[in-house]
């Protein structure tokens, strides 16, 4: 019996059918030689630092660096603890026994580095020797499940992918652990989250909002130019910014006197524009957001729901291109779209026509080529499953048409000594920008029409507009923006070969930035604003149509709790994208075989080991400006927080809350206490049954606060009472 792991239950499904397994078991699908089972994503992972015997935060445990890291099944959060999830355990019982039955086992998870780890980790777990063979397809259709199936290659040839993967966990795990629990130390108060990627992620969202709300405008002018010739009017803009509104309204005047204009300088050029190429995951995520208002997120599970269904090609992919023998099918896969109402016209021309190249390059395509759809007809998609998949469809039917030509005119005019610009903008032939119908977008430069202009010719000044402008901050960050920030290790690059270029030194992989944002979110380090909603300041970009379509730019911004975590690290390492970016770039050699894996991993613990000494020895904002006093148990310094008196000695953890018996304890009651042991006799604590008493709260032999009620009066037969004491 062979038997074939998937991913999840759907894909598994998807494959057993093509096999001719077809008898449900728990836990996998049996028939005709296979059995066909699963994971639910990673069941196993690096065990937590319990594991290893480190129980707490402390800071003679740091850096925590295991020589072998320990895995366990997936656990699951129950109240403040974490325990074994049942469902994993049950299905790792199942691969067990099938994997010991088997004679060869068929590796079909995603065919990418994280779908590789999944794999080897289960198979690591269970002791598993089995040998194993690896189906890697770019689409669950049922032709290429059958063609992947006749392709099987050894797993041994997925090695360095699975070193590259385990590098990356372990590298998460060295890190993510060692910086949060040196911070939480640093603190002595609350917990705090860091992260290989997430960390500078968040550096990148606060660099953007402060440079923004620190910006100043400044005042300018400008002068705006009307004129005329062969009876089309256009306007020119001077060349020169004026700083004061008297000085520009003084070369107006001077302008208006003139009467005309000479055309001292027409330049006109051809431009072949290429189309767009081909979509990856990041791009799609990045126009999904800006057209839709998608989350990157919620556009990968989109992606992913679509291609179960067999819709588009393996959603999880780094590379905007394809090989040259995938070119080769583009025609059948174009069949689909013909009737569809948007750019079926365009899908039917471009299918009668020789396909633009610009996108097809073997050397540019990794694990897994640009996103396409697939020739399965769409049937019954959600309204936000039908955006996606129509947004993958348009930018095919774009990619393989042909290029936009247009004519370019720059005209330079001079008035009085005065110069002034114009550009103008004529399309002679579409071609791919007809998919959507996209007009080039114009600038305040740009004239909607110009006229037949030549050098030395003169024309009429109809008007001189006096503009003022205002100077603008870079806006902040919407999650397209950031995910472009990501792909380049935050550097502003315009250029797409540029960009190309960086993406294996960019901060995370496709596959993982929706992750690492949503967990920015769900740490309360940022959160999510309209655009709009301070678009009087300037700070924000207007809502715009984009592609005849509606902008949802929703901007980012840093909550107190990210800004306090940025102002911490923002000196540090572990904030340092282009730093944290080559560790991606030392990834993909490793998944290459370019690079060894344990030299990469001596490296992760250097860095490790830097940021636990940086993170220590910081001073963190707010713990040591507030009242405190010193600690009766090891001599430190305790500081009055809103709820509790805190040691700040984390393996000291001498802890008072402020609130007992319904009663406040003030600062100076604080103080009294650590300093003296005691307080004086506090009035109104309350009773449980109703009504109040008087006490003094004293520090006992274990350092606990409890109730003193003093010496209690004589009692029957003239015996003192003993003093009493309630906690």
């Amino acid at each position: 019996m062979k038997v074939i792991i998937a991913e999840k239950p759907s894909v598994a499904r998807e494959i057993a059918a093509v096999v001719g397994a077809a008898v449900r078991r728990d836990g996998y699908i049996e028939g005709n030689g296979y059995a066909v089972t699963w994971a639910f994503g990673h069941l196993v992972g690096p065990a937590m630092p319990e594991a290893y015997g480190i129980e707490g935060f402390h800071r003679e445990n740091l850096p925590i660096l295991p020589e072998t890291f320990i895995l366990e099944p997936r656990k699951v959060k129950s109240g403040k603890a974490y325990k074994p999830d049942p469902g994993a355990e049950k299905q790792l019982g199942i691969l067990k026994e099938l994997f010991d039955k088997a004679e060869r086992i068929i590796v079909a998870t995603d065919a990418g580095r994280e779908g590789e780890l999944i794999f080897r980790l289960i198979y690591e777990y269970l002791g598993c020797h089995t040998p194993f063979d690896r189906l890697w397809i770019s689409s669950l259709t049922d032709r290429a499940i059958r063609e992947g199936l006749q392709n099987i290659r050894p797993g041994s040839e997925y090695d360095n992918l699975y070193r590259s993967a385990r590098a990356r966990c372990e590298a998460d795990w060295i890190v993510g652990i060692n910086a949060s629990q040196a911070l939480a130390i640093a603190a002595g108060r609350g917990t705090w989250s860091l992260g290989r990627v997430q960390t500078p992620t968040l550096a990148l969202v606060c660099q953007r909002y402060l440079e923004n709300t620190a910006f100043t405008p400044q005042t300018y002018f400008r002068l705006k130019l009307h004129t005329a010739g062969d009876a089309t009017a256009f306007a020119a803009l001077s060349t020169e910014r004026y700083d004061t509104k008297e000085a520009a309204d003084t070369v107006r005047k001077t302008v208006m006197e003139a009467g005309t204009v000479q055309v001292t300088k027409v330049e006109r050029r051809e431009v072949k524009e290429q189309p767009p190429l081909l979509y990856d995951l990041t791009t799609l995520q990045k126009d999904a957001n800006t057209r839709y208002g998608f989350s990157a997120e919620k556009t990968l599970e989109i992606a992913q729901a679509l291609y179960e269904a067999k819709l588009i090609s393996y959603p999880r992919t780094g590379s905007r291109y394809i090989p040259e023998d995938v070119l080769d099918g583009i025609y059948p896969l174009l069949t689909p779209l013909w009737d569809n109402p948007r750019f079926g016209y365009q899908a039917v021309a471009v299918s009668n026509s020789e396909l633009n190249r610009h996108s097809v390059d073997d050397k540019k395509v990794t694990d897994h080529h640009a996103l396409l759809t697939t020739d399965t007809q769409p049937d019954k998609l959600t309204p936000e499953q039908e955006k996606i998949y129509e947004m993958i469809a348009a930018r095919m039917v774009e990619a393989f048409a042909k290029e936009c030509w247009k004519y370019i005119t720059s005209v330079r005019l001079e008035c009085a000594g005065i110069a002034f610009e114009v550009r103008g903008t004529v399309v002679k032939r579409a071609g791919w920008r007809k998919v959507w119908g996209e007009q080039q977008e114009r600038t305040e430069d740009d004239a909607a029409a110009l006229p037949t202009l030549a050098e030395g010719d003169t024309l009429p000044v109809r008007g001189c507009d006096l503009l003022e402008k205002q100077t603008r901050p870079r806006p902040l960050h919407t999650e397209s923006s950031l995910l472009a920030a990501m792909e380049t290790a935050g550097k502003e690059l315009e250029d797409e070969a540029e960009r190309e270029a960086m993406k294996d030194s960019g901060l995370g992989t496709p596959a993982t930035r929706a992750a690492v944002i949503e967990t920015l979110f769900s740490r309360e380090y940022i959160k999510r604003e309209p655009t709009t909603s301070r678009e009087q300041s300037g700070s924000y970009e207007l809502p715009r149509r984009e592609g005849g379509r509606q902008s949802h730019k929703k901007s980012l911004l840093p909550t107190d709790k990210g800004l306090a975590v940025y102002e911490i690290v923002k000196d540090m390492r572990i904030a340092d994208a282009a730093m944290t970016g080559g560790w991606e770039l030392a990834l993909a050699k490793i998944a290459s075989g370019e690079m060894d894996a344990f030299a990469f991993r001596k490296g992760i613990e250097v860095y490790a080991s830097q940021i636990v000494s940086e993170l220590l020895a910081a001073r963190i904002e707010g713990a040591d400006d507030r009242p405190g006093a010193k600690c009766p148990r090891c001599g430190g310094r305790v500081v009055f927080f809103p709820k509790v008196a805190k040691c700040q000695t984390a393996e000291c953890g001498l802890t008072v809350f402020r609130t007992v018996a319904k009663k406040e304890l003030s600062d100076a009651q604080f103080t009294e206490l650590l300093t003296k042991g005691r307080t004086g006799t506090i009035k109104g604590f309350a009773k449980t049954d109703g009504g109040t008493f008087d006490a003094a709260i004293v520090l006992d032999g274990e350092y606990k606060a409890v109730f003193d009620f003093g010496p209690r009066k004589a009692g029957k037969g003239g015996k003192p009472g003993g003093p009493k004491s309630r906690k």
